[in-house]
């Protein structure tokens, strides 16, 4: 496998796999979405097949849940579930705090609700998605379709006071046609820059007529794993105040994402 992949992707393995020892048998678990998301599905689904770990996933998109069905993982809705043990997920950036831009995937809504009903959440990452400020990564808004055009407008009046470097907005687009999220809304990415506040974006972005959520993680991820292509994992919590460091060792002839 390792000769096959990417450092990038490699990167994102380590993450994926050391984060899947977080999980224990009987938990209830948030499976986030994305990259590095898919990765930690098919690991769990791994240690389902070949270990026999009895867990039950709560996805937070359909492709997850599709994903995780395919690989053996027990599938069941929040609502089920009602609390989960921890969420794992991905992020497209993240600071020091362990603050985040998630929404790349478009399941921003999804993700949030999930993760704010867990006891813990995790973040996968490789090490290019750590930076300074948050906000080089397009923030998404998700948006109802009614009217947003002046939802859009709005959104753009309102960086004007905000401390941030730049001001442009753009509807997410597939081919010809506005990406619809998963719960039939539109997305509108905000090209900042930087983000001064980023508690402060988060909150009034969200007092806003036809927003539905931003995609600012504030103060809900309590652990943040980065993988790096030579196989080191590290790990940091926020909480405990601590940084570990592991390392991977690539077999050769292991084939789990063979098919990736």
């Amino acid at each position: 496998m390792s000769g096959e992949l990417s450092p990038i992707d490699k990167a994102k393995y380590v993450a994926a796999k050391t984060a899947a020892d977080l999980v224990e048998d009987g938990m209830r678990v948030g499976l986030g979405t994305g990259s590095t998301a898919a990765w930690l599905v098919r690991c769990l689904g791994e240690m389902v097949r070949e270990d026999g770990l009895k867990i039950r996933g709560v996805p937070t998109s359909t492709r997850t849940a599709e994903l995780a069905r395919e690989v053996g993982i027990e599938v069941i809705s929040l609502d089920e579930a009602r609390w989960l043990d921890l969420t794992i997920d991905g992020a497209d950036e993240f600071d020091a705090e362990l603050n985040l831009i998630k929404g790349g995937g478009g399941a921003l809504l999804q993700e949030k609700i999930v993760a704010t009903a867990s006891d813990q959440m995790a973040v996968i990452a490789d090490a290019a998605k750590e930076v300074s400020a948050l906000g080089h990564f397009p923030l998404p808004v998700e948006v109802v379709p009614f009217g947003w055009q002046t939802t859009q407008t709005l959104i753009e009046e309102l960086l004007i006071s905000m401390d941030v470097m730049g001001r442009k907005s753009s509807l997410r687009m597939t081919g010809q046609r506005p990406f619809i999220t998963d719960e039939g809304n539109y997305i509108i990415d905000l090209h900042l820059g930087r983000i001064g506040d980023p508690r402060q974006m988060a909150l009034v972005l969200n007092q806003m007529p036809g927003v539905v959520e931003n995609g600012l993680f504030i103060d809900i991820c309590d652990k943040v794993i980065i993988g790096y292509g030579d196989g080191r994992c590290e790990m940091r919590d926020i909480n405990e105040g601590t940084v570990s460091e592991t390392r991977l060792d690539f077999v050769e002839d292991d084939n789990l994402f063979s098919d990736i």
